[in-house]
């Protein structure tokens, strides 16, 4: 009875070197599609600060719609990630209007020309057009007290600014954005308006904790 026969050494060792090869095709082509949906479509972000709370703790992580903004702009009640104006990056933020921006004037109107290199997360309040008046920490747009019930409002000891004596409007193709913790948060309040070239896309869901889970 006639054996079967094996394969050849060479044989094997090709089949095994081409396996090889088809795996490490297969990682290398996985990271760089992972590369490209974070660089083009979806990026991931996490919340640094408590300026958004109780909507987004601490540690909380969000995914980023970056195609959205290419196809249109941004509208109240949004949250989205964007660098500020350079006027965010002092200490005692700067406003592009220096008799804006703090102590018994208005909130503020116009941003400093240059972008901060840091990503900041907000909600948008007010869109270009829009006469925004800050009181008591709440919004009134065009003269009508926004409904912010996802708002932690202004208490004893805030440490920002709740209430402010002007109106300004939001230049056209600018955001006006405040964090939802409104006795603390650096915010549009301070440094201004934010350009749309400066936002890098809409947050739409949240994915880390596991228990805060959901989508905007």
């Amino acid at each position: 009875m006639a054996g079967v026969s094996k394969p050849a050494r060479g044989k094997r060792e090709k089949t095994r070197t081409s396996s090889l090869v088809e795996i490490v095709g297969i990682v290398l082509f996985a990271l760089l599609l992972a590369f490209l949906i974070q660089a083009f479509l979806v990026k991931t972000y996490r919340i640094p600060s408590g300026s958004m709370e109780p909507t987004l703790d601490i540690g909380q992580r969000v995914l980023v719609n970056r195609v959205g903004t290419h196809f249109g702009d941004p509208s109240v009640g949004d949250i989205v990630v964007f660098h500020p104006p350079a006027g965010a990056d002092q200490q005692s933020p700067i406003c592009g209007n220096p008799t804006e921006g703090g102590g018994d004037r208005s909130p503020c109107s116009t941003p400093t020309p240059q972008r901060s290199k840091q990503t900041f997360v907000k909600r948008v309040v007010g869109v270009g057009g829009d006469r925004i008046q800050i009181r008591d920490g709440h919004v009134i747009r065009n003269g009508r007290a926004q409904k912010e019930s996802f708002i932690r409002p202004c208490g004893a000891g805030a440490g920002a600014q709740c209430t402010f004596s002007g109106t300004i409007t939001v230049p056209k193709g600018d955001f006006y954005m405040m964090g939802d913790n409104r006795g603390d948060s650096d915010d549009s309040r301070y440094w201004g308006p934010v350009p749309k070239k400066w936002i890098i896309g809409q947050a739409f869901a949240t994915y880390w904790p596991p228990k805060r889970i959901g989508i905007f």
